[in-house]
């Protein structure tokens, strides 16, 4: 199966959009957007991120210890457009926050989720970021999602 192939069947795949936020050794932020997100287990909380090995941070989450996850709804779409596009400056266009331990979050994230990384596992072009969740904060209001369909931002029905 070709690249352009299996990209086109994991498109019909609808999923959540996450940003993921660390510092990287020097202090600086650092971030992505993915879909590739999911809970792994209860006990210990885990969740699990997949980062392209290729990306702008991947060698800040490579060696980070910790991370945030920010769960989109749609009002993120810019912010998440900003963050899954290469060399972007993707910490100036605002809408960010700190979590309480310091890193940097999605402002009015649906959900926010500090994570302690618990593993890496290569993953083909991909790395695995597991994490373990220590602290997780509900937003407030309306709870729809960001949701990523056919390689475009769609809403639910």
């Amino acid at each position: 199966m070709s690249s352009k192939e299996f990209r086109a069947a994991m498109a019909r795949f609808a999923a959540g959009v996450v940003v993921v936020t660390t510092l990287d050794d020097g202090g600086l932020p650092r971030g992505f957007t993915a879909s590739s997100f999911c809970s792994v287990s209860l006990d210990p909380p885990l969740i699990l991120v997949c980062l392209a090995n290729s990306a702008d941070s991947f060698a800040a989450f490579d060696s980070c210890g910790h991370f945030a996850v920010s769960v989109l709804g749609p009002e993120h779409q810019p912010l998440a457009e900003t963050f899954a596009t290469k060399g972007a400056d993707k910490f100036a266009s605002g809408g960010l926050s700190r979590t309480p331990g310091g890193l940097p979050a999605v402002a009015g994230a649906l959900v926010e989720l500090d994570c302690e990384v618990y593993a890496r596992h290569p993953a083909g072009d991909h790395t695995i970021l597991i994490g373990r969740v220590s602290d997780a904060r509900l937003g407030e209001g309306p709870v729809t999602p960001a949701i990523y369909y056919e390689k475009s931002f769609r809403a639910l029905a």
